[in-house]
């Protein structure tokens, strides 16, 4: 996400707390750039989480994979 694109997200916001709000093709722009901006980010932090590594007690280095739904961690 640019910078551009995140000054008009403050821009948007600032203007909604006016009295005069958003226009409804404001509003539109606001979710629009709001949903990219969420995307972008959760991209980012997968992409961090896919490159973690996790050092075992015993030095074995493994990468961070998924757990599987319903497990728990064994201690």
């Amino acid at each position: 996400m640019t910078k551009e694109k995140i000054a008009r997200i403050n821009e948007l916001a600032k203007k909604s707390r006016t009295p005069a709000g958003l226009t409804e093709a404001e509003k539109a722009e606001q979710a629009a750039l709001r949903q990219e901006y969420v995307a972008d980010m959760k991209a980012s932090l997968k992409a961090q989480l896919d490159s973690t590594l996790i050092r075992e007690p015993d030095g074995t280095v493994h990468k961070l994979g998924r757990r599987a739904l319903g497990k728990t961690p064994e201690n």
